[in-house]
């Protein structure tokens, strides 16, 4: 590992892509500008008349070259929109948000890209897969206002490396644009040293609202934690916070249990796991570096003891005794979180062994959804899908203590 350098801030080029267009102001009727995100590609967020104050629409940029749909094309880039489930938009509406934003990229991306094109030709070609680099902001919006939370990533870059995430996907254009070489996912990790430190600052005057660590750009609880303890460092921060947030951290690794006597001294705190599958072998074959199906259950169980609240992550559904899932989940989770697979990015080779090829097929993983969902509803155990376990839906904006 070399040199610490200063993470170039994507946020103030997403900004000047859109300039003279500044957060707070209008885009179309009954849409205005919220912000931007860079965590998973780079979104734009708008917000609809009713609800001002909550992202309703996110625009998402791309460059021309990457794979993938898209709705609408600059010389560039490419354009697409979605928006939260909870409060989804006509076709109609977004595509006409999403015109109006390419408007402005189109005024403005050729000086823009060309200013990321230069530091891009600064980087070193053979740069180091584990850097450490510092940030100007940490806190990243989600959620919708029902249940609004923010994500915190101390790291990004995962080696744990799921050859199925599809953080990859959203991560390899951006790496593109800043000069970085094209290396495989989970062999690279940018640590951001001043996490706790930004963390800090942007926790004043800060709302309650959840905050989540999860393996979405980076498992939280990756190798690289034992030498920087990034993640450690952000929990102590938001320990001494007034007031102290609910907190919700999910992971695939084992090295979380060294933080449960922590999270166990928050008010509201959930450990959560992925676990698609009890299957131990099939577990080696899709996740071999992350912890094994025995001891993410005994993860669930020492939160537990500690009086943490155990959730568990089943996506996507991975083949395995269906009985014996449903029997491990019922008796160490509080509550499952179920979604199918979302496309096999990397990973279609392991789907090409024929002992797994059938969970490639969308009819197998709703299949399989919908009979674990019945089987733990039926067991009393409380099925949710999105991005909050609902005993954190319920109370966690108010921020409220355990009765």
């Amino acid at each position: 590992m070399i040199g610490l350098r200063p993470m170039i801030d994507l946020g103030v080029h997403l900004l000047r892509l859109v300039a003279p267009l500044q957060p707070g102001e209008v885009l179309v009727e009954g849409w205005s500008f919220l912000g931007v995100s860079t965590e998973l590609g780079l979104r734009l967020s708008f917000a609809a008349a009713d609800a001002p104050q909550h992202p309703g629409l996110h625009v998402e940029l791309a460059p021309a070259a990457a794979p993938g749909p898209f709705a609408v094309a600059t010389a560039r880039l490419h354009l697409s929109y979605r928006s939260p489930a909870a409060r989804p938009v006509s076709s109609k509406i977004g595509l006409r948000v999403c015109e109006a934003v390419a408007q402005r990229v189109r005024a403005n991306e050729g000086p823009v890209l060309d200013a990321l094109a230069r530091h891009a030709a600064s980087e070193p070609s053979d740069g180091p897969r584990i850097r450490e680099v510092t940030v100007e902001r940490l806190l990243e919006p989600g959620g919708d206002p029902s249940a609004p939370f923010d994500t915190l990533s101390p790291y990004v870059g995962c080696l744990v490396g799921c050859r199925f995430c599809y953080a990859q996907s959203r991560l390899s254009p951006l790496r593109g644009l800043l000069g970085l070489p094209p290396i495989p996912w989970g062999s690279y990790v940018d640590v951001r040293v001043n996490a706790p430190r930004v963390l800090e600052q942007e926790l004043v005057g800060r709302p309650p609202r959840p905050i989540k660590l999860c393996p979405i750009v980076a498992d939280p609880y990756q190798a690289v934690e034992r030498q920087h303890r990034l993640t450690r460092g952000c929990l102590d921060v938001l320990l001494a916070a007034t007031p102290v947030p609910p907190v919700l951290v999910l992971t695939r690794m084992a090295a979380l249990a060294e933080d449960l006597p922590r999270l166990a001294r928050f008010p509201r705190a959930f450990v959560g796991v992925s676990l698609p599958t009890v299957d131990d072998e099939v577990r080696r074959h899709f996740e071999p570096r992350a912890a094994s199906v025995a001891e993410r259950l005994e993860l669930l169980e020492q939160a537990r003891a500690l009086g943490v609240h155990a959730i568990a992550v089943v996506q996507p559904l991975l083949p395995g005794p269906h009985e014996a899932l449903v029997a491990a989940l019922a008796a160490h989770a509080d509550s499952v979180s179920i979604d199918v697979l979302r496309g096999e990015e990397q990973a279609g080779p392991l789907f090409d062994d024929p002992r797994y090829a059938a969970a490639r097929d969308d009819a197998w993983q709703l299949q399989r959804a919908r009979a674990l969902a019945r089987d733990l509803r039926e067991r009393g155990i409380a099925v949710w899908r999105g991005e909050l376990p609902p005993e954190l839906v319920d109370r966690g904006e108010r921020g409220e203590r355990d009765a």
